[in-house]
């Protein structure tokens, strides 16, 4: 194998590679294949530098000292691909110090990997397509627009495949061929973009409710212990497979609901003869930042937001009626005073 140290046990190149055990707290599997530092990077994917970072924040196990050099084994090559896979999903590398502490102390990965997958997984069983750029534009129309596949890659409707001629990789094709419909409807693409982000800010403000909810109520008591122990993350992600539908099913029968709704309070209004104007009362939806929510969740609590944000509208509407009270008076005053 190329870049791989096969040392005899009288550290020769002849008598098949070494099995001695690596240093390092809770490491006990085998060397079964031994690399330079720079083999090691080849083989892991990770830089020098990088694995030499590792070593020193302690997530990764000492290597062995034979004469002048380091030696690296396969248990440092599988450790190097744990740690690229768990940041892949989003883990910090104090997290991972924190998970890999567990393994090697005997308390198991098992569980938690795959609580990390169940959620990481999809959550649809929409499959990925991929589409040309000439299938793109005939479907729209026919005529190329690129900025409305530039904003379509960006919301990541669209994905740039690399290699490839202008093909597109399509992760939910449902979502492609609505816009298709509203498009051949007569829906312009830039507004088509336009209702897709403020949909998207809604349904993430849900999502993120439902989260908080089911976290709340159901996740914590598994969730106490930093990692989490191999059984409760097993049991917590056997509960995600079972919750896991129910956030979609919610979401759908309440949107048929209030379709149905304003669909038929619509209609009635645009049918009548002397149809009255809608309510003004009526509740509007209205998009905020993802950032400006968190913001007030942490000041007032998840139950309070939709309340704080409306008295905080209304306060400033006061403020303003009030400036504009008093910016009239003040004129009137100085024309009743001029000679």
């Amino acid at each position: 194998m190329p870049g791989v140290l096969a040392c005899g046990p009288g550290g020769g190149g002849s008598g098949g590679p070494r099995r001695d055990g690596v240093e390092g707290a809770g490491v006990s599997d085998q060397i079964t294949a031994e690399y330079r530092i720079e083999d090691l990077a080849h083989h892991s994917g990770a830089t020098v530098r990088t694995i030499r970072a590792y070593q020193d924040r302690g997530l990764l196990p000492k290597p062995q000292r034979r004469g002048r050099s380091n030696v690296y084994g396969d248990t440092h090559l599988a450790r190097l691909r744990q740690i690229a896979d768990l940041l892949d999903r989003g883990y910090t590398l104090a997290s991972i110090k924190e998970l890999l502490e567990a393994w090697d102390a005997g308390r198991g990965l098992g569980g938690v990997l795959g609580l990390v997958a169940e959620v990481d997984g999809p959550w649809t069983d929409e499959k990925a397509d991929r589409i040309s750029r000439a299938e793109l534009d005939a479907t729209f129309g026919g005529s190329p627009d690129e900025e409305a596949v530039r904003e379509a890659v960006e919301l990541g409707v669209l994905e740039p495949i690399p290699g490839t001629d202008g093909e597109f990789l399509v992760p939910s094709p449902q979502e492609l061929a609505v816009a298709a419909e509203l498009y051949a409807a007569g829906v312009p693409l830039a507004a088509i973009a336009g209702h897709l982000k403020e949909l998207r800010g809604q349904v993430e403000h849900i999502a993120s409710r439902f989260l908080e909810f089911t976290t709340e109520h159901v996740f914590a008591r598994y969730l106490e212990h930093r990692p989490p122990t191999d059984a409760d993350a097993a049991e917590a992600a056997s509960m995600v497979r079972r919750l896991r539908p129910l956030a979609q099913q919610t979401v759908d029968a309440e949107l048929a609901r209030a379709m149905r709704l304003f669909a038929t309070r619509h209609l009635q209004h645009h049918l009548a003869p002397h149809a009255p104007p809608l309510p003004d009362d009526e509740p509007r939806p209205v998009a905020l930042p993802a950032s400006t929510i968190r913001a007030v969740q942490a000041l007032v609590g998840p139950d309070n937001v939709a309340a704080f944000i409306a008295a905080a509208t209304e306060r400033e509407v006061q403020s303003r009626t009030l400036d504009a009270l008093s910016s009239k008076h003040r004129q009137s005053s100085q024309v009743d005073q001029r000679p």
